[in-house]
């Protein structure tokens, strides 16, 4: 009868001509690869994509400033870019207001209004204690300024839908081209209470309504970014429950 044989291990995970013999018979398992390439690689795509977005969120006069230090040609061509958006945003920036909303008036207002414009509604709770719905309110006023050209419109819940659940407020609906696209039923699904204008925003890219380079869309610099999870792929947001979507 065979004996095992205890094979002297120090460190399996060292780089040596042993563990390497080791592996090579399967005695040890393979080394994991080093995550260091990747991560430097995630580094140097983030570097590049500040550089390249080195000129977002600038408007024509901080632009006008960086005369000196960027190429004349490249900087004018950008200019003009700059203000054929800003001319395009001004001229589909026809809302700017929250619509409040009644329901004889909902297919007019939001179901054919979307077939010409992004509309998003917020289905408000009808108790002054929903802290989430509050906060949406004062967001969507907020949205409704900056972003001209999405219609937002705000109506009680329990009077778009009789007997809809206040506790699956506040709820967003998303309408284009004539059909709902998207709801988020509570702010879970974003930052909850927490929840500020960059999660409304990334929810507007998200769905279509905003362009990611967007000039009005704030971006954090480079130094704010989390370069550990750089490399990593994003999930998609959950999706409601089965008792919410009950209550669309």
């Amino acid at each position: 009868m065979d004996m095992p044989v205890n094979v002297p291990i120090d460190d399996p995970d060292a780089d040596t001509e042993w563990n390497d013999i080791l592996r090579k018979h399967g005695i040890i398992p393979e080394k994991p690869p080093s995550p260091t390439p990747i991560i430097e690689e995630a580094i140097a795509n983030a570097r590049d994509r500040a550089h390249e977005n080195r000129l977002d969120n600038k408007n024509l006069d901080q632009l006008d400033e960086l005369e000196d230090d960027e190429d004349e040609e490249f900087l004018e061509q950008y200019r003009k870019q700059r203000m054929a958006e800003l001319s395009a945003i001004s001229r589909a920036s026809v809302f700017n207001q929250v619509y409040p909303i009644q329901k004889p008036d909902y297919s007019r207002d939001v179901t054919d209004a979307s077939n010409r414009a992004f509309v998003l509604v917020h289905l408000t709770s009808s108790l002054g204690t929903n802290t989430e719905s509050r906060l949406l309110t004062e967001l969507w006023r907020e949205l409704a300024r900056k972003y001209g050209d999405i219609k937002f419109c705000e109506m009680k819940a329990d009077m778009c839908i009789e007997g809809y659940p206040d506790k699956n407020t506040p709820t967003i609906l998303v309408y284009h081209d004539g059909d709902i696209k998207r709801q988020v039923i509570t702010l879970r699904e974003l930052a909850g209470s927490k929840t500020g204008i960059q999660d409304l925003e990334k929810l507007l890219i998200d769905i279509g309504a905003l362009n990611g380079n967007d000039s009005r869309v704030f971006r954090l610099a480079l130094p704010s970014e989390d370069l550990s999870t750089a490399g990593r792929k994003s999930m998609p947001p959950t999706s409601s429950t089965e008792d919410d979507d009950e209550w669309a």
